[in-house]
């Protein structure tokens, strides 16, 4: 086992390069690194972000050329590697954003991407850079130059979470802090957008499992998946996770969770002893709230926590 010790601060984002083997991380100390393993031992090279507020998430590129980081400062840092200097540099794509950058996600061409923001919006824009993109790989891009906005998205009223593409990139999802998730296909000048409404608590991030099936995680503590039909209709389908409550708790639990619920009924409600609201059975593998998804080297598996 490896602990990869740098930051000063909180850790607030990480992804890993599966096919160079990197390890990048951001926090809310400003920083990022890239980490190398060289030996026995994880090496950390600083990444110059540039930032005067916290970075808050990160993602590698598809072609894992370039990574995108988002930030406190209302910036999105495009990182990428400077052979001739062997450091890491960054383009900053500014006064775009009116609020902190919650999450990235780029789409498999490689030089579009996401970002959601708690100013409520999704935004998508071009990182082609000369030099690190190849120029084949920018068909169908409009020539866009780097930080140019492609499209923003106003259909959320509320902060804005958990942004990704479908694998073939012609969908994007994203969620709002009002318990809504957001498809939007076509992407350009003309989309099509959809949004499904649930009585549950807000989500925090989504995946794709295919073109036509995403789960979304959240303060629900249940993975919740949505699918669309023939139609390209999306809707809820079903939760994910639920663990067997024992029929027979022990006798010390059942004393705490009925003198936990009765606190906590007396003091959201102002109710007196003979009125309480009984405690809700979460019923649910994960107690607290799931803040992020991703995939594995595996098919078909993918992680959330």
């Amino acid at each position: 086992m490896h602990v990869l010790q740098k930051h000063d601060q909180i850790v607030s984002g990480i992804d890993w390069s599966a096919k160079s083997n990197q390890i990048v991380t951001v926090s809310h100390d400003r920083n990022s690194y890239v980490w190398n393993h060289e030996g026995a031992e994880w090496v950390p090279m600083l990444v110059i972000l540039r930032l005067n507020r916290a970075a808050l998430c990160v993602q590698w590129s598809p072609n894992e050329n370039k990574f995108a980081v988002g930030s406190g400062a209302k910036t999105v840092c495009i990182c990428y590697y400077e052979q001739e200097n062997n450091w890491w540099v960054s383009k900053l794509i500014r006064k775009k954003h009116d609020s902190s950058v919650t999450s990235v996600a780029w789409h498999p061409n490689n030089i579009f991407l996401a970002t959601t923001s708690t100013d409520g919006k999704c935004r998508v824009f071009s990182t082609f850079i000369k030099g690190v993109d190849k120029r084949e790989s920018k068909a169908g891009t409009s020539d866009s130059k780097f930080g140019e906005q492609i499209i923003q998205l106003d259909l959320s009223f509320s902060w804005a979470f958990g942004v990704k593409w479908s694998p073939s990139g012609n969908t994007l999802a994203y969620v709002g802090h009002n318990s809504m998730i957001y498809f939007v296909d076509d992407v350009g000048p003309s989309p099509l957008a959809q949004n499904v409404a649930f009585r549950n608590l807000p989500l925090r991030d989504v995946i794709f499992v295919s073109e036509k099936m995403v789960v979304g995680v959240g303060f629900d503590c249940n993975p919740m998946i949505f699918a669309a039909d023939e139609t390209g209709i999306w809707s809820f389908i079903r939760f994910l996770g639920e663990r067997k409550i024992s029929s027979s708790p022990s006798k010390h639990g059942s004393q705490f969770s009925e003198a936990f619920g009765k606190l906590y009924g007396q003091s959201k409600y102002g109710l007196s002893n003979d009125t309480v609201e009984p405690s809700r059975a979460d019923g649910v593998i994960h107690e607290n709230c799931i803040k992020y998804l991703s995939t594995t080297l595996l098919p078909s598996i993918y992680c959330y926590y």
